[in-house]
């Protein structure tokens, strides 16, 4: 019983950190989960008539074991530069909310200056 116990948790770990490498590829990964830096490679065996090959972002120690990073290029790219619009958004949203601020701030200078010339 503790044999099979043991193998049970032993696959539940593995995939758990499958889970982990699937749900934290988004965008262009840097490092991989391995500890390994990702690097950019084109296979030369997809090709098609007017494109060399297909790129991927891959791990330098990549094994098909589920445990390391191999996206395509396209996808990250894409996924990074969906991040990056919404940070602009929020940022385009920010800088609004500054204007808006300014404009009340001036409103309020004004108004002590009046006050102050009354008294």
């Amino acid at each position: 019983m503790d044999a099979s116990m043991e193998d049970m948790k032993a696959q539940k770990a593995y995939y758990q950190r499958v889970d982990y490498v699937s749900n934290s590829l988004h965008g262009i990964p840097q490092m991989c989960p391995c500890g390994s830096i990702t690097k950019e490679i084109v296979d030369e065996d997809d090709t098609y008539d007017y494109l060399p090959g297909k790129r991927y972002f891959i791990c330098k120690d990549f094994e098909n074991d589920g445990l390391h990073y191999r996206q395509p290029w396209v996808i990250g790219v894409q996924q990074e530069v969906e991040r990056l619009k919404l940070k602009v958004l929020r940022h385009e949203n920010l800088l609004r909310e500054c204007e808006a601020l300014k404009e009340q701030v001036k409103m309020l200078v004004k108004r002590v200056s009046e006050l102050e010339v009354s008294l």
